[in-house]
Order: structure tokens, then sequence, then C-alpha cells
């Protein structure tokens, strides 16, 4: 099968839509396939050899974030080439409502579309007031995929129709068998020692750092040895002024870390801890630490609650509540067997999120969508690859 698949977001800049796009991409050429990927990306970025660049991306605020968007009679021109030139059984486009490349593709596509959507905001006034132009975009997608239950509400609440559920893919061979970072994880013995991690931006406020950080704190204060990892984006010195100085050399930041460095770096702590506040529709991030043989210490929210199995595979705490997120972390730093039986949890659970499980369901929803569109083609003006450019 010829697939194309497009991102909406840069390849310059790391991110969860990214990474499922090439995750998905890999495990279907794994299965036998024919896959290219268009996204934003300036033309001299090293990008795998299925991804085309569609030129430089801007930033634009985002459910909470910041993403890297492209749009404008230039993308629009390379999105159409780029469809075809590739003449795709199927087109699989992701967060299609946004203002880039994915919205582009879907307006000029002439076969069947399939989208993938990764939102989950419940309720926005952006989606309602825009319903109508949204409508046409919504109306040439042949099938929907969401990638939680969240996810999947809002194309029942706000766009008008569902989707089928199919969660974001971990490749666990990655993660499995690698060595921690040298010194990592270090001692853990009853009421001293231990070490926890976080990676993200520890700046963007839905990421809960401070909780994490005011937990931290108090523990470290009566824990002996207690020790911090952190990994992601952003200037070390807004890092460690959060932390009193008498505690700073218990903290080590590693910046941000390739995908390569990423198993590595869950793998170098007893606990990782997830103390987002909100804005999450899957919990990515927990699938890789599970992957990797983590033990789980995560806000009790409801995608990280579905991806834990409701706690069976992870310890969940109430979310923004510091207090309660250290009584987590001393129990498990206390109780190797209870950490133990979290983990082996969580490789049954992880199980069912490896990428070419996953990427076999999304295989079945192109055959429905190409065998709904019955070889079919829009006729539409904004379909034709011959139009103004």
């Amino acid at each position: 099968m010829r697939i194309g698949i497009v991102c909406p977001y840069s390849f310059d800049v790391p991110g969860g839509v990214q990474n499922h796009v090439t995750d998905l991409a890999e495990a279907l050429i794994g299965l036998g396939h024919e896959v290219s990927v268009l996204a934003p990306a300036d033309e001299d970025s090293p990008l795998p050899p299925y991804v085309v660049p569609a030129g430089r991306a801007v930033p634009l605020p985002y459910n909470g974030s910041v993403a890297r968007i492209a749009f404008g009679p230039v993308s629009t021109a390379r999105v159409r080439r780029w469809i075809t030139r590739g003449d795709f059984d199927v087109l699989h486009v992701h967060e299609p409502l946004t203002l880039s490349l994915s919205m582009l593709a879907v307006l000029s596509a002439r076969g069947p579309v399939v989208a993938t959507f990764h939102t989950a905001i419940t309720r926005s006034r952006v989606l309602a007031a825009a319903q109508g132009a949204l409508q046409i975009v919504l109306e040439r997608i042949t099938a929907r995929i969401a990638v939680s239950a969240l996810a999947r509400k809002v194309q029942v609440e706000h766009l008008d129709g569902g989707a089928v559920e199919i969660p974001n893919g971990v490749t666990v061979a990655k993660f499995t068998g690698v060595a921690p970072l040298p010194g990592w994880p270090g001692e853990c013995g009853p009421g001293e020692g231990g070490s926890v991690g976080f990676l993200g931006r520890f700046t963007e406020p839905r990421k809960g750092f401070p909780i994490l950080r005011d937990a931290f704190v108090e523990l470290a204060r009566r824990r002996p040895g207690l020790r911090l990892l952190v990994a992601g984006p952003g200037d070390p010195d807004d890092l460690f002024d959060q932390f009193p100085a008498d505690l700073r050399d218990r903290v080590t930041f590693l910046g941000l870390v390739p995908e390569e460095d990423k198993a590595r770096m869950l793998r170098s702590v007893h606990l990782y801890v997830a103390p987002n506040t909100g804005g999450e529709s899957f919990g990515m991030i927990l699938t890789e630490a599970l992957a990797a043989g983590t033990t789980v210490v995560a806000s009790d929210l409801d995608a990280f609650r579905r991806v834990l199995d409701g706690g069976r595979a992870g310890r969940l705490f109430p979310t923004g509540d510091a207090a309660a997120l250290r009584d987590a972390l001393v129990d498990l730093l206390d109780d190797p067997a209870r950490r133990a039986e979290l983990t082996a949890c969580g490789d049954q659970v992880v199980a069912q999120f490896d990428w070419p499980v996953v990427a076999r369901r999304v295989l079945e929803v192109y055959a429905a969508a190409i065998e709904a569109t019955d070889g079919r083609v829009i006729d539409q003006e904004w379909a034709e690859p011959g139009g103004p450019e």
C-alpha cells in the first residue's frame, strides 16, 4: 500500500505528534508498506529518508503549549505537488483542524482520507465559533481515529461525529534492555536514597513540575541521598533557581535529550513522575516509562488513569496535590516489592501499545476508508493539482 502521512507540526522541534508520526511510519514500513511523510521542516534539517520537508514553520500558541506550523500559498503548492507525485492509496493526516499542512492536505486530497485527532479539549469556544468553516474540512475526511477516549469525546461533543479509538504506540524494543546513565539510579534503602525523574518542559504550567519540586524539596529534607533527574528543554538557571541552594547538588539536569537517549534516562530512576495538571489526551511518556521497566507515579488524570489501567500498572495521586505525591514517593521508594509488582503489570499493559500491534489496527482503518470511497475521486476546485499555486 502507498501511504501518505501528514504531520502539522515542525520536525525541527520534537513533540508528541511528531514522534507518533515517525513511529507509525516506521512501523508501517516494517510491515512492508511504502510510506511518505510530509511535515514542516527546513530543507537542510536532518530528517529520516521517508520525510519530505515542507519549509520552515512559525510558532503558534495552542492548547497550553506552542505548536510550530506551516500555512499559506507556498505550503499549499508543496502539499498539492506532494499528493500528486505520491499517488497514494490513502492519505493519513494528523490534527486536520490545526491551521497547517494537514488541513491543506485534506482540502487538496482526491482519494480516501484518514484523520487522527490527538487533542482532548472538551470545551472549546474556538471549535464552536469555527464550526461552519471546519465542516468543509470534516466532510472531506473518510474515517477518523482518536488516540484516546477524551480525544474521541471531542469528536462527539464538538465535531458532530465519532472516531475509532486507537491509542498512541510505543516501540517497546527501543526501551527494553538499555543501560542506565553512569551512577544512576543509585542506592535506595528504607528512609534514604532513591531517585525520581521528570521529562518535559519544566516551565510549561500544565506539565506540573512545581508540584514535583515541592514534593521533592520536602522529602529531600528528611531523606538523605534522594536525587532528582530532569530532562527536557529549558535554561538550567531557570530550573536550579526553583530549589533551595543546599539541595541543588541533588538535582541533575540533562537538558533536551535525543530520542535515542530517552530510554536511558527513564531507566536511570527508581520512579518516573508525571505530575501533569491537565490538557493530556493520552500520556505517551507513561507508556515509554513502562516499556523501560520504570515504576510510574502519575497525576490522576483520566488519560493517565486509562494508560495505567486504573492504577494497576502505576501509582496515581490526586492531581495538583504535592503532599499526596510526596507520600506516594515515600511508599514506593521504601517498598521494592510493590515497585516490582507495578512494573510487572506495566509489562503486560504496555504490550498492547507496541507499535506493530497499533499499526495493524491503523491499517484496518485504512482498508475501511479505501473500501468506503470505492476508488472514487473527489472533484472539487480545491482538489485540482493543476489549480492556482
